[in-house]
Formats: structure tokens, C-alpha cells, sequence
């Protein structure tokens, strides 16, 4: 069994990993975007980002067991039970190949009557933008497909196969940017084909590498009924809160498109690609610490269980908000750079997500947290109605002729009280007061918000006149802000002492 301080090497070694593929898969998929954009031009690019959205609405399902699968896998793990874990595997597989069927049948049937009859397609457009939703179809079943295989090498923390597979499949999305300026004929058809193949690819080396390394990967048919019932009743909960998360996005998208149409829906796409790409550095980290979090729950090790919840937690916000606080003060010139051409609401619609984003990133550890303890029943029902609120919200807010900026508040302040619920529940589950987790948690982390904000508005008013370095010296203050006003001592003495094993020439091992 692993000592904590094994534990936390390992931590800190996936979390370099994930940060140095993040890093670059982040520059690379900004830079994929603009050329994207480019090449489809703003009408075009909104259609493949509204239909394909539409097809991620009824995947519902599978982000509901993919949770279980992950925290199946992590459990058994951390039990040391890898024939049981094996057997998890093919019942969470055979799960999947359900899923996809599922999928399939909705997105034919009342998928395709939506987008035929309701969605709000420029004319002459309406064949192109079937095709895409086929090829959207075909690329959502690979990717349910492969969730298995990623959870078990996530449970087993291969970081390293993760990070350089994501780097290939970054590549590949490059190449299929490049490929749009050189094509002929229709770019969106071509650019949503070359899409499907590249997500068939990189399941394939999913797929072989996991029946290389990973024994428990050998798909036998389940025959034990309690174990499937098991994984798909922990899913049917997940799927409430998975099902308001897939609402709170796609159905935002969606309802942007009915009101406002297709170019408002290309500034909801880009500004969510700029989120989702600095998020991915915050869903990276938590990822090194999920595994931990799940396996020390379930062999009762609390004395460590709750500090790592807190310190990923706290570092999770710190890590974001010297990232976000910069984009958006600097919104409109950061898209600017990227673009060129900056779609409409764009840039109030990226300050917002960053808004929201930063909520999630106190979250994160919580609704893992929530799945270790394993009843979430009562939590996802509470969860899941505080994020659908915001569709209604949102509704009658465009309704009554509000700006689409406001769907975005509306979404960021749901967030804020779904946290406070996540919150009290965690403390609930722990058997500690929520003043704990307030002291440990949200206190330092409001403390340096504050310093943050401060000090990005003295160099805002008195600081030089270019955006670029504007944005670097905000980045710096609130890296400052972090590690003096944050962290106590033996957490920076601890950093300290974790990132100079990890730059030993063996820091790096396994």
C-alpha cells in the first residue's frame, strides 16, 4: 500500500504530465479554432457548432456511466480487487454498447425531426448541415465506445500514455485544420468526416494499448445481473445531474440558436473553446488527485482523505483564476488576437464562462467526493434541479427580449448556489461543519480573489498600455496573490519540497 508521501509524489508527477500536455494541446486547439473559423467562415462554423451540440444532448446517458465506470474501476482499485475490477470493466463495456444503441435510435428519431423542422438553418444549408449531424452521430458512438478503456487507464494513473495520446490526437486535429484550406468542395461536410476519423483513431490506440498493459481490459460478457444493476442504478443518479450539466450547456446553445440564430451561436462556440481550453488545465489537475480522493475513501482513510479534498480544492481555483482573471480583463483584445474577426457577444459571453468556470473549479473535488461516498441519490435530485432552473431562467429572459449575455449570468449565478448546496452536502457526508471546509477552502480562496482583483485593477489603471503585457504582469500578481495570501506555510513548504523531487534526474520515475 502506497505511504502518503508516495502518494503525493505520484500526484505530482501526473499533474506535470497533464500540465505539459494541457499546455500544449491548449495553444494547439486555439490555433486549430482560428484556422477552423477561417476556413468555415462564421456561418458555417456556427451550424457544425449547434448540430453538433445537438447530437451531445443525447449523450446524456453515457457522461452518467462514464462516472460510474471511473468511480467503479477507482473503487475496486483502491481495494486491491482486480478481478473484480475486471469484471467491472466488461459489465461498464457491455453498459456502453447499450448507450450507443440508445443514442443512435434518439438522435434518428427525434434528433433528426428537431433539426429538420425546428433548428434555425440559413437557406441552402440544410443538406450540409444533415450530413454533419450524421457524421456527429457516427463520431459520439466511438467516443461512448472508448470511455472504458480511459477510465480504466485513469484508474490505473498511465498519465503518461494519456498526455502523449492527446498530444497525437491534438496533431491530428491540426492536420485536419490545414486539410480544410487545401479542400475542395464542401469544407463543413469534409471538416465533420475528418473529425469521425480521427476520434476512430485514437480509439483504436485506446483500445491496443489497453489490451497490452491492462490485464483487467479482457472483455468478458457479465453474466452477474447485480453487478450491472449496481453500475447502471449509481448511473441512473448520476444521469440527473449529468442530464441538468448536458441542459445547462447544449440547452443554452440551443436556445440561443431559436432566439438570436447561427452567429450568436459561432460567439457561444468560440468563447466556449477559449473556457474549455484554460479549464482543461484545472480538469488535468483534478484528475491526478481523482484517483486518490476515491481510493482513500474507500479504504476509510480520512486523515488524508479530507486534507486532499481541501488542498484540491483550493489549488484548483488558485490555478484558474491566474489564467482567468488576465482573459477576461482582456477579453476583446485576446480575441482579437486570435481571430481577427471577433463574432458578436463574444467577448462578454468568454468573461462570463470564465465567471462560471471558476465556481466549477471549487467543485470539481466536491462531486468526486460525492461519488466515493456512493449514495447520491438525494444529491443529484438537488443538483440536477438547481442547474435545469437555468433553462426556464434563461427562457423567459429571451423571452422578454433580454440580451443573450444574460443567459450567461443567469448560468453563473445557478452555479454559485449549486456549490453552496455541493458544500453542505460534502461536510454532511465527512461529519464536519461547514465552517471547516469555509476556513480551509473558501476563505483563503476569497481572500485571494480579493488580492487578485486589487492588484489587476491598479495595473489596469496605472500599468502600460499594451494588452499583452497587462494581461502577463495579472497573471504574476495573482500567482502572487495565491502563494502568499493562500497557502500556509507548510503547504508552500511542502510545493516546495514536491516540485524539487520532481525535478531530481529518478523524479520522474515510476
Amino acid at each position: 500500500m502506497s505511504t502518503p508521501s508516495e502518494n503525493n509524489r505520484r500526484i505530482a508527477r501526473n499533474t506535470l504530465l497533464l500540465y505539459f500536455r494541457t499546455g500544449i494541446t491548449m495553444l494547439v486547439t486555439l490555433f486549430t479554432s482560428r484556422i477552423v473559423l477561417n476556413a468555415l467562415g462564421v456561418e458555417d462554423y456556427g451550424i457544425y457548432s449547434v448540430v453538433g451540440g445537438l447530437v451531445v444532448l443525447f449523450t446524456f446517458l453515457n457522461v452518467a456511466l462514464s462516472s460510474a465506470t471511473q468511480r467503479f474501476l477507482n473503487f475496486e482499485l483502491g481495494r486491491r480487487n482486480f478481478q473484480q475490477m475486471a469484471r467491472v470493466f466488461s459489465a461498464s463495456l457491455s453498459a456502453h454498447f447499450g448507450v450507443a444503441f440508445l443514442v443512435v435510435l434518439l438522435a434518428e428519431t427525434a434528433g433528426l425531426w428537431f433539426l429538420k423542422t425546428k433548428m434555425v438553418i440559413p437557406a441552402g444549408r440544410l443538406e450540409a448541415a444533415n450530413w454533419v449531424y450524421q457524421l456527429s452521430i457516427l463520431t459520439t458512438v466511438v467516443g461512448i465506445v472508448r470511455v472504458p478503456y480511459n477510465a480504466t487507464i485513469l484508474a490505473y494513473e498511465r498519465m503518461s500514455f494519456y498526455a502523449y495520446t492527446s498530444l497525437v490526437e491534438a496533431g491530428l486535429r491540426l492536420g485536419v485544420a490545414y486539410a480544410l484550406l487545401l479542400a475542395a468542395g464542401d469544407a463543413l461536410v469534409l471538416y465533420a468526416l475528418l473529425i469521425f476519423g480521427v476520434t476512430a483513431v485514437v480509439w483504436a490506440v485506446y483500445y491496443a494499448y489497453c489490451r497490452w498493459q491492462c490485464e483487467t481490459t479482457r472483455y468478458r460478457p457479465e453474466k452477474d445481473g447485480a453487478l450491472l444493476r449496481a453500475i447502471l442504478g449509481f448511473s441512473g443518479w448520476s444521469l440527473l445531474g449529468n442530464l441538468a450539466n448536458m441542459g445547462n450547456v447544449q440547452g443554452l446553445n440551443l436556445l440561443i440558436n431559436l432566439f438570436c440564430g447561427v452567429a450568436v451561436n459561432a460567439a457561444m462556440g468560440i468563447a466556449s473553446q477559449v473556457s474549455t481550453a484554460v479549464y482543461q488545465l484545472v480538469v488535468n489537475f483534478q484528475t491526478a488527485f481523482n484517483p486518490q480522493i476515491v481510493q482513500l475513501c474507500a479504504r476509510d482513510e480520512r486523515e488524508h482523505f479530507l486534507p486532499l479534498v481541501f488542498r484540491a480544492s483550493k489549488f484548483s481555483f488558485y490555478l484558474l483564476l491566474l489564467i482567468a482573471l488576465p482573459i477576461a480583463l482582456h477579453a476583446r483584445p485576446v480575441l482579437q488576437a486570435w481571430l481577427g474577426t471577433v463574432p458578436p457577444y463574444a467577448p462578454v459571453f468568454l468573461q462570463l464562462i470564465m465567471v462560471s468556470a471558476l465556481t466549477d473549479a471549487l467543485a470539481g473535488p466536491l462531486w468526486m467526493s460525492a461519488q466515493a461516498f456512493g449514495n447520491i441519490r438525494f444529491y443529484q435530485i438537488v443538483v440536477s434541479l438547481l442547474l435545469l432552473s437555468n433553462l426556464p431562467l434563461a427562457y423567459a429572459a429571451l423571452r422578454l427580449g433580454a440580451s443573450p449575455a444574460w443567459v450567461l449570468a443567469l448560468r453563473a449565478a445557478v452555479n454559485l448556489a449549486a456549490l453552496g448546496w455541493r458544500i453542505l452536502y460534502f461536510c454532511g457526508k465527512a461529519h464536519i461543519p461547514v465552517y471547516t471546509y469555509a476556513r480551509a477552502v473558501l476563505v483563503p480562496a476569497a481572500v485571494v480573489l480579493l488580492l487578485a482583483a486589487a492588484g489587476a485593477g491598479a495595473i489596469q489603471h496605472f500599468g502600460p498600455g499594451s494588452w499583452i503585457v497587462s494581461a502577463a504582469w495579472t497573471a504574476v500578481w495573482a500567482a502572487g496573490s495565491a502563494w502568499l495570501g493562500g497557502l500556509r506555510s507548510t503547504e508552500r513548504q511542502g510545493l516546495v519540497r514536491m516540485t524539487r523531487r520532481m525535478f531530481k534526474p529518478d523524479g520522474l520515475g515510476a
